[in-house]
């Protein structure tokens, strides 16, 4: 068993850069590089493209990170964890296979499926948030199961180079290498515990180096451009120390660790991941270093005998137009314009969104500002029934070009489908993840 094993964060979100990724891949001595890349909203939006063409659902970067991360990755012995598989985890696994061969490089890939749990659905199950509708008021085209590190470990097991899933809980892409690393079980909800809050603390990449920590003045980070990704060492009883790269940007402190740390913890006293549920309130965090934390202790229990599933539904559509006006009066003008298109479109759509950007379209009012905007951005915007309603939302404020009131320039306009997206729990006995491994000409299941 080793003494410590080096995971990194590469990614944060879908659209993360590139670069940090790289950088931790070849100079960060890593044992393993984790690629978190899905979101509520992201996996519905690659279920909608899976049903359009099969062939799709993936992570649509998934070509760009992994082409220029494999040879790499390959050539320092590190291995990638990542959901890029986002709806379509096969067709993502056989893409690596692709590219792996186009590099000629020998990869092997371990993919997870089983978190696609639309098929399971029934129409009396209710959704967890605050209405708890049933799920017979939505129309409904995707379901996911947040799966955990149980789901990953034997993918892990199999010695892939690369392990790639669809819907995982964010820190379980953290806790399963950390657990195969060291041989855990996965009952064991102390370590498990311990392991949620070093890949809570990872899991947003540069956040915890100081990126959405900033605030000039008040918080000041060094070298935001070029922004360093974590990394940490675990020890086998999952405890830790965060750093990064020297040389990047950013930092890596108490207060940033702190800030992560309780970043969309509603309850850190009982955290419900599909691994364990984590207790963070004696996590102890101490800075040991430059650009070095310490994360000791933490806990946990049990977990709970359900996934949470995020499931998409169509929610009709968005219409939505833009103009600005500068120079004297150019509220008065913007509201006029605004009161235009209300007007126009009363009888259609009687619910309209007006904003003047700037002004109140964050907190819905001027707080009695005292000094007259010399530019000012309208914004109309409504939910619909229909593309075609939606359409008419942004034909109003093209209109305004020569209908009036004076002066607007820099027009936009758009209309797109509403994606919805509600939780329900699933019992965890009914959900079947599987692993299939794939090589070079090969393919098979994993036992």
């Amino acid at each position: 068993m080793p003494d410590k094993v080096r995971i990194g964060a590469g990614s944060g979100f879908q659209g993360d850069r590139l670069e940090p990724a790289v950088i931790l891949a070849s100079q960060g001595e890593l044992d393993y590089l984790a690629l978190e890349c899905l979101a509520e909203r992201t996996i519905a939006l690659a279920q909608l493209r899976r049903l359009a063409d099969p062939a799709t659902g993936y992570d649509p970067l998934l070509e760009k990170r992994l082409g220029s991360l494999l040879p790499i990755a390959k050539r320092n012995g590190v291995r990638i964890v990542t959901n890029m598989g986002a709806a379509n985890p096969l067709a993502a696994g056989r893409k690596v296979i692709s590219l792996a061969k186009d590099l000629n490089l020998n990869v092997k890939v371990a993919v997870v499926t089983g978190d696609d749990v639309v098929s399971l659905l029934e129409p009396s199950m209710r959704t967890i948030e605050a209405r708890g509708a049933p799920l017979s008021e939505y129309e409904i085209f995707s379901a996911n199961a947040y799966l955990g590190a149980d789901a990953i470990v034997p993918a892990l097991a199999t010695g892939a180079d690369v392990v790639i899933t669809g819907r995982v809980a964010d820190p379980s892409l953290f806790v399963a290498p950390i657990a195969h690393a060291f041989g855990w079980r996965l009952d064991d909800w102390e370590r498990l515990g311990r392991a949620t809050a070093v890949g809570h603390l990872l899991e947003c990449a540069g956040q915890v180096t100081g990126g959405y920590f900033a605030e000039p003045g008040l918080k000041d980070v060094a070298n935001l451009a070029h922004l360093g990704f974590p990394w940490c060492d675990v020890d086998p009883e999952g405890n830790g120390v965060l750093g990064k790269v020297a040389g990047t940007g950013g930092a890596i402190t108490l207060r940033t660790a702190k800030e992560q740390l309780l970043y969309e913890v509603t309850d850190p006293g009982g955290y419900i991941t599909p691994d364990v549920v984590a207790d963070f309130s004696s996590v102890s965090l101490k800075e040991t270093g430059p650009d070095r934390v310490t994360v000791k202790g933490g806990k946990g229990t049990s977990r709970t005998p359900t996934y949470k599933v995020s499931v998409g539904y169509r929610a009709g559509f968005v219409g939505e137009g833009e103009v600005s006006y500068a120079g004297a009066n150019a509220k008065e003008r913007a509201q006029l314009a605004g009161e235009i298109v209300r007007e126009r479109l009363r009888e259609d759509i009687p619910d309209l969104r007006i904003d003047l950007i700037g002004i109140d379209s964050a907190h819905r009012a001027d707080f009695g500002h005292p000094q007259p905007p010399y530019e000012v951005r309208l914004r109309v915007a409504a939910r619909t029934a229909t593309r075609v309603l939606a359409e008419r939302v942004g034909a109003e404020i093209w209109a305004l070009g020569t209908n009036g009131p004076a002066g607007g320039g820099g027009f936009r306009e758009a209309a797109y489908e509403r994606i919805g997206v509600v939780s329900t729990l699933l019992e965890r006995s009914r959900v079947r993840p599987a692993i299939t491994v794939l090589e070079e000409d090969r393919e098979a299941q994993a036992a």
